[in-house]
């Protein structure tokens, strides 16, 4: 059951083999020393390496102490002797006893204590103390002064040096960190002053005025690559980009404030070409881009552009208030480790998400067709066109559907939606996203937008009586959607400008020709591109103001840049006014032009039946109204009659003919 305890057996207790010695252990160690007796210090004491205690060693200690004792003792006795010799009398024996013995641990040793007490390595030092507890002088136990002078081991030596370079070692570093701090802050209040003063360039002096580079540097940053059909300028080494932005700022300063800052015998073209030249090298778009730019936004509105165009545009969706709320949509995706915040005031449906831990295109939510989606720019043109529940409503130009469920959900699944694209691939997207989101009122057809008043007269005028309001969204050049296409920057020419404008003066014409000016509640046409050029909006919108009975009215929009009604040496209908025009820089969102029509007569204006092939259809077919189909042809009237009928109309008519004399 276990060894009995003796309570008169106390075992020792001390300090572990490797516990650490704290200050005050001098008097615990004392204990284990005979009286009178310390612990030797200075260099007669021979240190010994830490390390596992050794009962050998520890036994031969024993030994040599005593015989040290022993000696200590004939040493003390024959010491009164020698003491009285030199002059020292027994008044001086209180000052001569040995002191208390206090540890001063010397920098390269540590005192440490086997199981048996003894000490293993250490250096002791005894401090002498005066009655009244003063201290004036560190004496030995044989009473020697222990001066600073006082050798050391060689191994407290190296101890010692290698503090020193130690120390030496943290101080070079510290005075290092010193040195880069100040070279920070210096940096950063050069910054600062660059920053206050724009004058200041970092490839220039600060009295130095910008100067255009001569036509040998220009040529040597260009070199002429010549083939049999192609010549093309090629660099002939990378152009460093921190000059070329550096030079870019330096025309900017000079192009704002010319009549000053030009350089004499210079003219403006010179820095509007070397502007657009740097501009192309280092936001990489085409020559031909660049001047359309340039000719649409003054210079710092168009650095924005370029500079927003670098940046992707906020994730947005869009709430299906069919299925869901925005309130409880906004807590289940936050819920999920979704950041996100309301769009706009102008929205109600939408949601901006920041960061997310889950795709947003693969939760439940979406899945469940709660939410689509969708850029903020794609909401507004549903905005503007307002349709009213129990309408006939034509998207002509629908693919991928998010503007056609938008509809279905203002109408709250009322009333017909007409959704109409030309590419029959692009349409399945359509039906998985009204299926998704629970859209039960919509058709979807696959048709030309440009033929639509030709091939569906029968269905849009004697089956539907025409549409209320129609929608078109136009293919364009896609230059408000850099963000999203960088090719565009070098892939469009004048000829895809003018092929797509040239498209969407027929398409405008064919969606005028498919509303219904009689309409009760409509009559609308919302136009409207990804696209920030003239060619493919106000030219478009002015067209057909002069080719069809219709005028412009507001969008309802509040917010928006008004549209051009003048732009070079043209002249626009004052109405494009009421036109509004979005870009990445001012309002966050893809670039965008929209406008909305009303539609006061479905006839053509006479003067406008002849027209050139390349800018309206060969043949526009007038809708039929209500009162042509009330007439008819009386050949059709005899052929609905009854034959009794028609004896009985022939016999009145000939009875009220006059006879012939």
């Amino acid at each position: 059951m276990g060894r009995k305890l003796d309570p008169t057996r106390k075992e020792k207790r001390g300090p572990g083999r490797k516990a650490r010695k704290q200050r005050g252990a001098e008097v615990e160690l004392a204990r284990f020393l005979p009286p009178g007796k310390s612990v030797p210090s200075g260099p007669g004491a021979a240190p010994r390496r830490p390390g596992p205690p050794d009962r050998r060693v520890s036994s031969r200690r024993a030994g040599a102490r005593q015989e040290e004792a022993l000696q200590s003792r004939e040493k003390e006795a024959a010491g009164q002797t020698t003491r009285g010799r030199s002059g020292f009398s027994d008044g001086n024996s209180k000052w001569l006893a040995p002191a208390k013995a206090k540890k001063i641990q010397s920098k390269g040793n540590h005192v440490e204590l086997s199981s048996d007490g003894e000490v293993e390595e250490g250096n002791w030092e005894v401090e002498e103390e005066e009655e009244d507890g003063s201290s004036d002088e560190m004496v030995d136990d044989y009473g020697a002064s222990s001066s600073e002078e006082e050798e050391l081991l060689p191994i407290e030596k190296a101890a010692l040096k290698q503090n020193e370079d130690d120390s030496e070692e943290e101080e070079e570093e510290e005075e290092e960190e010193e040195e880069v701090a100040a070279e920070e802050t210096s940096r950063q209040k050069m910054g600062q002053k660059e920053e206050e003063n724009p004058d200041l360039q970092l490839n220039l002096d600060i009295d130095e005025q910008f100067k255009l580079p001569t036509n040998e540097e220009i040529e040597r940053e260009d070199i002429l690559f010549i083939s049999d059909s192609l010549m093309v300028f090629l660099p002939a080494e990378p152009p460093d980009l921190h000059v070329v932005h550096q030079r870019i700022k330096g025309n900017m300063e000079v192009l704002q404030d010319f009549v000053v800052k030009r350089e004499e015998g210079r003219t403006r073209q010179e820095y509007l070409a070397l502007l657009r030249r740097d501009m192309a090298a280092y936001y990489s778009y085409s020559d031909f881009l660049l001047m359309k730019l340039m000719d649409i936004f003054p210079l710092p509105e168009l650095i924005n552009f370029l500079e927003a165009n670098e940046v992707p545009r906020p994730v947005t969706i869009r709430t299906n208030t069919l299925k869901t709320r925005r309130r409880d949509l906004a807590q289940a995706l936050i819920n999920r480790g979704v950041n996100l915040d309301p769009l706009g005031k102008w929205s109600k449906t939408g949601l901006v998400i920041y960061d997310s831990s889950v795709p947003i295109g693969a939760t439940p939510e979406y899945l469940a067709g709660h939410y689509m989606l969708q850029g903020a720019s794609s909401l507004l043109p549903v905005m503007a066109l307002a349709p009213q529940e129990n309408e006939r409503i034509l998207d002509m130009c629908c693919a991928p559907g998010g503007k056609t469920s938008y509809i279905a959900q203002l109408m709250k699944n009322t009333g017909m939606i007409l959704a109409n694209d030309s590419n029959a691939e692009r349409l399945r997207s359509v039906v998985g996203n009204l299926h998704r989101l629970g859209v039960t009122n919509a058709v979807v057809s696959n048709c030309d937008g440009r033929q639509f008043p030709k091939v569906c007269s029968c269905l849009i005028w004697s089956v539907l009586g025409g549409f209320d309001r129609v929608l078109l969204d136009a293919p364009c050049s896609g230059t408000g959607v850099i963000s999203k296409d960088p090719a565009v920057k070098t892939n469009k020419d004048e000829k895809d400008i003018l092929r797509c404008a040239h498209l969407q003066k027929e398409l405008i014409l064919s969606a005028i020709d498919s509303v219904n000016a009689a309409s009760e509640t409509g009559g609308y046409i919302v136009y409207c591109t990804c696209s920030i050029m003239v060619e493919e909006n106000e030219w478009v919108v002015d067209y057909a103001l002069k080719k069809r009975n219709v005028r412009l009215v507001a969008t309802g929009l509040d917010f928006g840049k008004e549209g051009f009604t003048r732009f070079k040496d043209r002249r626009f209908h004052p109405s494009l006014k009421s036109t509004r025009r979005f870009y990445p820089h001012t309002h966050n969102m893809d670039g965008f032009f929209i406008a909305k029509f009303k539609k006061f007569s479905n006839a053509i204006p006479q003067a406008q039946k002849v027209a050139t092939p390349s800018t309206v259809p060969d043949k526009i077919v007038e809708p039929p109204t209500k009162k042509k189909k009330l007439e008819g042809s009386k050949a059709d009237k005899e052929q609905k009659l009854p034959q009794p009928a028609l004896k009985k109309k022939y016999s009145l008519q000939a009875q009220r003919r006059p006879l012939k004399a």
